[in-house]
């Protein structure tokens, strides 16, 4: 990532970044003094076209005016030279007008002194001329025509007309330069409009070419910069997968050594039971070369203690770890071998009943032996001279948890004395055995005749691992 922003840079020089920074900014102040300057022209023209119209108003009212004059003179001298009436329907009609277009002209010059002093003056030669037209048309209706031609032709009259002729004439003639000064004006602004709106196109066409430019350069470095860690990923990805295929390697490898030491153990434990086996039918051959009756005794008890080890050895299973063993499938395994090789012949029943624990292998073996000599003296005290019964076999928890390993029969019992004998080697053994595991055989009569022998086990180490 270092070397891609390092990259990047090095296609941005500095100047050139302040370079480009410094038109941009540039660009962007160009468009908004154009844009500003455009808002104010435009407020400008729309004042100059204003002005324009109201210039065309008050210039439309003053020929209005004159208009007016003209019409109702003409109507005034028509009437008194021909005595016709029609000449007075379009002076009545001009002469009713005037008045209001003179008040609407001064309504429309509004403020505007400069107007104001160029048509206040006319109002006298208006009311003037208009008293004058009314005098000689009345005196034409009495009658008096002569009169009223004489006031025609005279001087005054003429002169008023004339003046108001002027004076209109003039302030139109005003308004027309106004007018004039104002089209110029707002050619003007247009112009300088057309100025602004083009410096503002200059400037959004600068600025998009450098904005354009940028994002050009921006992408181009995105794509390098994707491109560089398109490449990292790709490398990341093979070194995963080279580093996954040496962990599956490994895996197998473990797994291969895992299988072959647990086949180790198990061809171990086998022909360890195997050479106990050999030992056990040694000491049978040796039993049959005996002719003392207490050594054969011994021999007999100590070949059934040897095959029972042997047994416990062949019947043992490890656990997927290696470390533990399932105590229901062992124990089970251990009943079956002491029923074929203690029990033939002989008509007692062997019921076993122990839970599915997980023990250690150590403890495993250990606890076959117990078992072993348990079935082992309930046969030669509880059914003496070849008597039938039952042996149970448990293996459980009592009330506190703590494991036990229990051996009931339904034989003869304990002595009537209620003395327990301990001094049995068998007896030495399954006390001592059960030491290891903190805990001291009890010995009780049964419900229902026989004996009870149990081994609490508090200290059997549970398994290391949840499995």
């Amino acid at each position: 990532m270092t070397e891609t922003t390092s990259q990047s840079r090095m296609f941005s020089p500095p100047r050139a970044e302040s370079a480009r920074r410094l038109g941009i900014l540039g660009c962007l102040v160009l468009l908004v003094l154009a844009g500003t300057a455009a808002l104010i022209l435009l407020r400008s023209v729309d004042s100059q076209l204003s002005d324009i119209s109201n210039v065309y108003n008050v210039r439309r009212q003053a020929q209005e005016l004159m208009l007016a004059l003209v019409e109702a003179e003409t109507g005034q001298r028509g009437y008194l030279l021909t005595q016709d009436a029609q000449y007075l329907l379009p002076y009545e009609t001009a002469l009713a007008t005037i008045t209001t277009l003179h008040q609407g002209l001064v309504d429309s010059v509004g403020d505007n002194t400069d107007q104001l002093a160029a048509i206040a003056p006319l109002a006298d030669p208006i009311a003037r001329k208009l008293a004058e037209m009314a005098r000689t048309v009345s005196l034409a209706g009495q009658g008096r025509l002569a009169e009223a031609l004489a006031i025609v032709r005279s001087d005054e009259g003429q002169h008023l007309i004339t003046s108001l002729r002027t004076e209109l004439g003039s302030f139109i003639a005003g308004e027309d330069a106004k007018l004039v000064d104002r089209n110029e004006a707002v050619q003007g602004y247009r112009n300088l409009i057309v100025i602004a709106i083009l410096a503002a196109l200059a400037s959004a066409a600068t600025l998009t070419y450098f904005v354009f430019s940028r994002t050009q350069r921006q992408v181009s470095s995105l794509a390098r910069v994707r491109t560089a860690l398109q490449m990292q990923n790709e490398a990341l990805e093979a070194h995963v997968r080279e580093r996954t295929a040496e962990a599956e390697e490994a895996r197998a490898h473990a797994e291969r050594e895992r299988a072959r030491v647990e086949a180790l153990l198990q061809d171990t434990n086998h022909r360890i039971g195997n050479s106990l086996a050999t030992v056990s039918s040694l000491l049978g051959l040796q039993v049959t070369r005996t002719r003392s009756a207490e050594v054969r005794t011994a021999l007999d008890a100590a070949q059934a203690r040897v095959l029972a080890i042997a047994s416990s050895h062949r019947r043992l299973r490890l656990g997927a770890d290696l470390e533990t063993v399932k105590a229901d499938e062992f124990l089970e395994s251990v009943l079956a071998d002491l029923r074929t090789t203690h029990a033939v012949g002989r008509d007692v029943e062997f019921i076993g009943n122990f839970a599915p624990l997980v023990i250690n292998a150590r403890d495993a073996t250990t606890l076959g032996i117990v078992l072993g000599e348990l079935i082992t003296n309930a046969l030669k005290h509880a059914f003496p001279d070849m008597a039938s019964g039952t042996i149970w076999a448990r293996l459980d928890r009592n009330e506190t948890g703590v494991a036990r390993l229990v051996v009931e029969d339904d034989g003869r019992g304990l002595p009537s004395d209620g003395a327990v004998t301990e001094s049995g080697l068998g007896a030495m053994i399954v006390k001592q055995l059960a030491r290891q595991f903190g805990g001291e055989p009890s010995y009780a009569p049964r419900p229902g005749g026989g004996t009870r022998v149990s081994v609490t086990l508090p200290q059997m180490e549970p398994p290391k691992t949840a499995d």
